[in-house]
């Protein structure tokens, strides 16, 4: 009564929301805090990764101009193609034959371009540099010079290298084997399947896909420019969220093993994979799964 007749009441009611508002606003700077942290990290990678890309672009324009001058040889490759299907049987199936001799037969994994093994670089010699160029990959090669080739597997393994008497060949780096979600994401569009590749054939059982509403280009700059594309990083936000909803779900309903996430190379770090590879594959969500999953399981080869 008494905090009523002297207007305490209503101030205290407008305190209270304030305090309200204030700590709404408190988490609105948390939050935004919280996601210039994460561009300036996703920044600070990007200009790693720029800074990498001009030391190559300045390795090779040099190495450019020494082959226009004479004083190098351009190497190029023998041969290259995609293998898939049958012809990808048959040249693992050569490999598996070929009998090098003790300590005759090297394979080994190169996850980039500066960490080729010394016994790469032994055995190519100054073919080496078509390792570089076609890392990530599987280096095959033996000590009578018979075989020299690349091959990039969907499932790479770890980096290793062995000598033995003949390659070392895991069907599971290129085939698909067991129960395995395989997705496709961009900013816009999500698809996803559970195949089981237990028989002699692959079989995909559950399906989940769909098409998020989310901005495209926006010409104005300033402050306009600043809203949209905060607008739009919160719509992509929502898209991937769905799309880790629906991969929990196909894993709740029909379970896998493994997961592998295909798509916008910029996305593909969102999810935890146990294989990555980028893919352009579009169309309606269910057509662009099945492209995605095409290329996925396709192998780069080159011939050194």
């Amino acid at each position: 009564m008494l905090d009523r007749l002297l207007g305490r009441a209503s101030l205290k009611a407008r305190i209270a929301d304030l305090e309200d508002e204030t700590e709404s606003l408190r988490k609105q700077l948390e939050a935004e805090s919280e996601r210039r942290r994460d561009a300036v990290a996703a920044r600070n990678e990007a200009e790693e990764v720029v800074n990498r890309l001009e030391d190559r672009i300045e390795e090779l324009e040099d190495r450019v101009e020494r082959a226009e001058s004479g004083t190098e040889t351009v190497l190029d490759y023998r041969r290259e193609r995609t293998l898939r299907g049958d012809g990808l049987e048959r040249v693992l199936r050569r490999l598996e034959t070929l009998e090098a001799g003790a300590e005759g037969a090297l394979t080994a994994m190169v996850p980039d371009e500066h960490a080729i093994p010394d016994a790469v670089t032994e055995t190519l010699g100054d073919r080496t540099p078509l390792v570089e160029r076609a890392a990530p990959c599987l280096v095959y090669a033996d000590d009578a010079g018979v075989v020299a080739c690349t091959l990039d597997p969907p499932v790479a393994p770890d980096a290793f290298r062995d000598w033995s008497d003949g390659f070392r060949v895991e069907r599971d780096w290129f085939d698909p084997t067991g129960r395995y979600a395989l997705a496709l994401v961009r900013a816009d569009l999500f698809a996803a399947g559970v195949y089981d590749a237990t028989g002699e054939s692959v079989e995909r059982v559950a399906y989940r896909g769909f098409e998020s509403d989310v901005k495209g280009a926006h010409s104005k700059g300033g402050f306009s420019q600043s809203r949209f594309e905060r607008r739009r990083e919160s719509q992509i936000d929502e898209h991937l969220d769905a799309a880790r909803d629906a991969l929990a779900e196909l894993e709740a309903e029909h379970g896998y093993d493994a997961l592998y996430v295909t798509g916008q190379t910029t996305l593909l770090g969102e999810f935890d994979a146990d294989a990555t590879a980028p893919s352009d594959a579009s169309g309606s969500p269910r057509d662009a799964l099945t492209s995605a999953a095409d290329d996925f399981w396709s192998v780069p080869f080159h011939a050194l």
